[in-house]
């Protein structure tokens, strides 16, 4: 079966990394004029991918509900494309799922493979990759990221400090609630992930959405942001040494 992986106090670090400073590899791809299974399963039997960008652009129409996020038009500039497989695989070697899918790439089109003439250039963010049930790429879907542009984006969240937290230490377990938050960020500003440091929490703390530092353009797409990414939860063995 196949699957895809998609592009969403104190105690809290920013946004870890900068979009400058993991986009270092330039994805190479060459265009494609026919598509459908038979083309693809060749392509992959060749060591490419078969990929497509396109443009997709959002806004927040109500300011007072941070969910109201609707794209600003349909789905243009669609470029039905062809990747390096190897290529790709040194990639996500270097930038594991889901962080991948919320990393910006610089993307350069050229004319053939082994082609000089360069088509197009841009920046694109990864949203969709499937896979087969072995793992092997399959698809993959991008869209165009260049500055100045909005996109929904799921940001991966990775926690940190769990070797130090005294809520653990005491025998508590760190109960992970939620594994991304989803944003509306421009694309000059989207964070690869988001750190969150545990090694201050005792049992029973929580952190909550609204205590991630993040860049102050990111919109969080919540409508409650009082909503725990994780707790410090007291074991039964724990809590019955504290109430004998």
């Amino acid at each position: 079966m196949s699957k895809w992986w998609r592009a969403t106090a104190g105690v809290l670090k920013s946004a870890s990394g900068t979009p400058s400073s993991r986009s270092f590899h330039t994805i190479q791809a060459v265009p494609r004029e026919i598509y459908g299974h038979r083309v693809s399963a060749r392509e992959r039997a060749q060591g490419r991918i078969p990929a497509v960008v396109f443009s997709q652009e959002y806004v927040q129409k109500n300011p007072n509900d941070a969910t109201s996020i609707a794209a600003t038009s349909s789905v243009s500039q669609k470029l039905l494309l062809t990747t390096e497989r190897k290529q790709i695989k040194a990639i996500l070697k270097n930038i594991k799922l889901p962080s991948f899918c919320s990393t910006k790439f610089p993307l350069q089109i050229r004319a053939g493979s082994g082609s000089s003439t360069i088509l197009q250039n841009g920046k694109v963010l990864p949203i969709k990759i499937h896979m087969d049930g072995e793992g092997n790429i399959l698809n993959l879907v991008f869209v165009w990221a260049d500055d100045g542009t909005k996109l929904k984006v799921d940001v991966p969240i990775v926690y940190k400090g769990e070797d130090v937290c005294p809520g653990l230490k005491k025998g508590g377990s760190l109960h992970k609630i939620r594994s991304s938050l989803k944003y509306l960020c421009p694309s000059e500003h989207i964070p690869p992930e988001i750190e969150v440091d545990v090694s201050n929490l005792d049992i029973e703390d929580r952190v909550s959405m609204h205590d991630v530092a993040v860049h102050p353009s990111l919109k969080l797409l919540s409508k409650d942001e009082t909503i725990p990414i994780c707790k410090i939860k007291a074991t039964q063995v724990e809590y019955t040494e504290n109430t004998s």
